[in-house]
């Protein structure tokens, strides 16, 4: 054929096109174009007095630093204020109902806050009970605790770990090292007063002061409603993240303290303690709840066991962290994981373990202040978690595309593609 022959040219496949019929996994995707460089300044730098973003980013950082040490320095008395913050926010709607109803509003007030607090103390009297059972078993533990750390540090030996790794960590299963942490929690009797002492009188005056919120909201909603409209958001989501997360803890606690008790794990009803407050951990609180039992497990029953612990544990914490709880708390957090899992470090160093339970309403706490606040820092509550409007648009972005590959499915082929 002469390659000026007409059929030739219609027969040939056009270039960049495969002759035949086209694999369906062989189509090039287009890559999208590059975004145009912008040229004018944002909109908010006109406001800032000619001081670029970066200085503004630094300047808060330092802030930020120089605050988290502040908080840090005083932790012994800000860890329990906070906790009786959350706890008072949490019972408020307890508080108006009573007084909706009748009640006078300083009983109102008083029954509310003495009833957190018995709930509160019963909960460390029965920890404190559980705490001291499992340190008089301890030392029935010593030998198979010993032979579980010399294998394990043979084990990290034989895999290239250094002398000086392997001699502390094998410390760290010395029964004595248990013993010793676990009495300095009971011995501490002071500074546990201190912290009841400090949550019982915030208790009785926080309520008495949350009378007036609701008025004080009212007389700021004129001149600042942004304020108001962060604060209400913020005492919103405090309270049903912890009431839901306080009540699915009290069962996921209860189950596994069950099947901690049928295994014959020792010390079960202090694992089930344990795990109702890693409930409050998000990420990592799981893992904290697990290791206690996997370790008392395999000494008791083995491998068998270990494995029934950790498939019992895994279902239950599927069920409550992945099905149950988004369902119920919705949008009332709206935290990346990357921000939750941070802020569950940052608090834990700033304030102890108050801190990394308390993570969520503090973090919400600082994004009311920082980020909802002000209209113009809303914008970055895309960012930091809140992703509402962001998977509606890519709902739309992918049944779009889905309905131009449909589009050009249906098209008639012409005869040079066949």
């Amino acid at each position: 054929m002469t390659q000026g022959d007409p059929g030739a040219a219609a027969s040939a496949p056009e270039p960049g096109r495969r002759s035949g019929r086209r694999w369906p996994f062989s189509r090039t995707r287009k890559h999208p174009a590059e975004p145009a460089e912008p040229v004018d300044p944002d909109t908010e730098l006109g406001a800032a007095g000619g001081v670029g973003r970066g200085v503004r980013i630094l300047l808060g950082l330092a802030a930020g630093v120089v605050i988290s040490f502040g908080m840090a320095a005083i932790g012994g008395i800000l860890a329990p204020t906070l906790l009786a913050l959350v706890l008072t926010i949490c019972a408020q709607p307890v508080r108006v109902w009573l007084e909706r109803h009748g009640t006078p509003q300083g009983l109102a007030t008083g029954a509310v806050g003495l009833t957190v607090f018995a709930l509160l103390a019963g909960f460390i009297a029965v920890l404190w009970v559980a705490t001291a059972q499992f340190i008089g078993m301890l030392p029935q533990y010593k030998p198979q605790l010993q032979q579980l750390g010399s294998q394990f540090t043979t084990w990290l030996q034989s895999i290239g770990v250094g002398p000086q790794q392997v001699q502390q960590i094998k410390a760290g299963f010395d029964p004595g090292t248990f013993l010793s942490f676990f009495s300095g929690l009971l011995g501490n009797a002071f500074g546990l007063i201190a912290f009841l002492v400090i949550v019982l009188t915030m208790l009785i005056l926080m309520p008495a002061d949350a009378a007036y919120t609701p008025t004080l909201l009212r007389q700021l909603q004129p001149t600042r409603p942004n304020l108001v409209y962060a604060f209400g958001g913020f005492a919103h989501s405090v309270r049903r993240y912890m009431v839901v997360t306080t009540l699915l803890g009290v069962v996921q606690g209860v189950i596994n303290g069950v099947a901690l008790w049928l295994l014959g794990v020792p010390a079960a009803l202090l694992w089930a303690i344990l795990s109702f407050l890693c409930s409050f951990i998000p990420n990592v609180g799981y893992f904290i709840a697990l290791v206690p039992p996997l370790v008392f497990g395999f000494l008791t029953g083995g491998w068998g066991t270990v494995v029934a612990i950790i498939v019992v544990y895994g279902l239950i914490n599927a069920v409550v962290q992945s099905v149950v709880q988004p369902k119920v708390v919705g949008n009332a957090v709206a935290l990346s994981q990357t921000l939750t899992f941070f802020s569950v470090l940052f608090w834990a160093v700033v304030l102890g373990p108050i801190g990394a339970i308390l993570a969520i309403p503090l973090t919400l706490l600082v994004r009311a202040v920082l980020v909802d606040s002000d209209p113009r820092s809303r914008l970055w509550r895309p960012i930091i978690g809140d992703l509402a409007h962001t998977r509606e648009l890519m709902k739309a972005q992918a049944d779009e595309r889905k309905t131009q590959r449909r589009q050009q499915q249906a098209q008639p082929q012409t005869p040079g593609q066949e």
